[in-house]
């Protein structure tokens, strides 16, 4: 046993040894814990998770919250005035746990509503007495500029999940929860609620539909019945960048055939989203 011990603390050593050595020269900036982060994986100290994970923490303190938040028009949210039977299928179809609670428009959001603080009121026989505003919860507001680092700490001390975004005027620009920062931490979280055929294309509303950059170009043509060619590109992103010319901001608005691509979601790099509204026939 004592052997055991001994081997056991010599191999602790091994390790910090290890670490002391990478960090015997200080890394000045970002990009020199980079490289020691690229040695240690090389070397086998942290394996190629730990590296993306710390790296990933490192990246958030560098993104704003519209950098990964859900945008407005591909927001889930209930109606004040909904009785228990009329958000029961909404909430049984999109499968969240969370819903802001809105009034006569978007920006009127009175609320939070946690699923499980309804399972009451549906194992109740009498729904007479339901009135949604008894069970919301306040909802937590940020500004599009708050840092994600930020975010992540204050969501961890007041035990929030869930925060809704304005922008400078005030509107409601979409909402961000605490799964959104930590996949950008670790990667993508996929749940048993996560379904494969609704990651590219989603239906909003009569004649408007919200669609990933990542789609394929492919299973786009598949959809919406069009022709685009993917000889050159990949994805729809690639065929959107190339009708504008130019990296697209958010709101910009370009036009390929009969179909209408208005951008969602982009930074300096990529779009991630769009809304597509075919032309009315």
């Amino acid at each position: 046993m004592s052997e055991d011990r001994s081997s056991h603390e010599s191999g602790d050593r091994s390790w910090l040894e290890k670490i002391a050595l990478l960090f015997s020269s200080e890394p000045h900036n970002r990009r020199d814990l980079e490289d020691v982060l690229a040695i240690a994986a090389e070397n086998e100290v942290i394996d190629p998770d730990a590296r993306s994970i710390m790296e990933g923490a490192m990246k958030v303190s560098d993104m704003q919250v519209r950098d990964i938040m859900i945008p407005r028009a591909q927001m889930v949210v209930i109606k004040a005035g909904a009785t228990l039977e009329e958000m029961l299928p909404q909430i049984i179809r999109s499968a969240h746990s969370r819903y802001p609670v809105v009034g006569e428009s978007p920006d009127d959001v009175q609320g939070i509503l946690l699923v499980k603080d309804m399972l009451p009121e549906i194992l109740s026989q009498d729904h007479s007495e339901f009135r949604i505003q008894n069970l919301l919860r306040p909802a937590v507001v940020v500004p599009e500029s708050k840092r994600l680092n930020v975010l992540l700490r204050e969501f961890r001390e007041n035990r929030n999940h869930m925060a809704i975004v304005i922008d400078e005027y005030g509107g409601v620009a979409g909402l961000v929860t605490i799964e959104d920062v930590l996949e950008e931490i670790v990667g993508d979280i996929e749940d048993e609620t996560d379904v494969e055929e609704d990651q590219f294309i989603r239906k909003i509303g009569d004649g408007d539909y919200f669609v990933k950059a990542l789609t394929p170009i492919e299973d786009f043509n598949d959809y919406f019945h069009t022709r685009f060619s993917d000889e050159e590109f990949d994805t729809i992103g690639g065929l959107v960048i190339q009708a504008f010319g130019h990296m697209p901001a958010r709101n910009e608005v370009t036009w390929i055939d009969d179909c209408e691509f208005k951008v969602i979601n982009a930074d300096q790099r990529k779009i991630h989203s769009l809304r597509m509204r075919p032309a009315a026939r």
